[in-house]
């Protein structure tokens, strides 16, 4: 059976082949380690190694574990599944990141209740570029304009985007939904708006998100192992 670290570095060689084939430099794609249902001590075993972003799904997962992990003063915890407005606050006091932002009220709970005193909370538009109903997301044609309003709110610091594509063994499927996501990404970018993160990618396709662009990769499978 793999060990976490023998995991870790092979995602790690992974990201580092895709990068040089796409020309882009040695760590200008992020790891998030994606830590939903596997335990505490699996993030703690993994932080040992170097590793120290982690994304959770759920709400009561991120307050039991950031509790149970308190004593690992670098670790950063991002939130990574659908948020409700009643279960904000717990996000907007633990969370470095919030990738799921999908609405202006979402928004507007999570910076009226970051606690002046810590560093503004980091939020990516959640973006539906497959046009899936069942997908949360603001449409493609609708995210400059949530762009625009999340910046004006206080404690809050906009940095990009977020997609979740649909999943297909088409790989100019996949290819074309996150070049979705980098052309928004632009497009804000010349209407003045700065932004540096495309948050795109998991275990099965973080190669192609690489080559279109991607900044940070979600990844959980290849790292920890099949979900039960």
């Amino acid at each position: 059976m793999a060990t976490i670290f023998t995991t870790w570095q092979g995602v790690k060689a992974r990201m580092g082949v895709a990068q040089r084939q796409a020309r882009r430099g040695n760590g200008a794609v992020h790891l998030l380690a994606v830590s939903k249902t596997f335990p505490a001590a699996s993030v703690r075993e993994l932080y040992a190694l170097g590793q120290r972003a982690f994304g959770e799904n759920y709400v009561q997962e991120l307050v039991s574990k950031a509790a149970e992990l308190a004593d690992l003063d670098e670790i950063e915890w991002h939130f990574i599944g659908p948020l409700q407005s009643n279960k904000t606050r717990p996000v907007a006091e633990i969370a470095s990141w919030v990738h799921t932002v999908d609405r202006l009220k979402i928004a507007e709970r999570l910076s009226v209740q970051r606690r002046e005193t810590t560093p503004p909370l980091n939020v990516c538009i959640q973006v539906n570029v497959s046009g899936e109903a069942s997908k949360s997301g603001v449409a493609p044609t609708e995210a400059a304009a949530l762009v625009r309003a999340v910046a004006r709110l206080p404690r809050l610091r906009v940095r990009g985007l977020m997609c979740i594509p649909e999943p297909t063994g088409d790989d100019e499927r996949l290819a074309a939904q996150f070049a979705t996501l980098r052309g928004l990404k632009e497009q804000l970018e010349r209407e003045g708006i700065a932004l540096d993160t495309l948050s795109m990618g998991m275990s099965s396709d973080l190669e192609i998100a690489i080559r279109e662009g991607a900044t940070m990769v979600r990844v959980g499978t290849a790292l920890f192992g099949a979900r039960n």
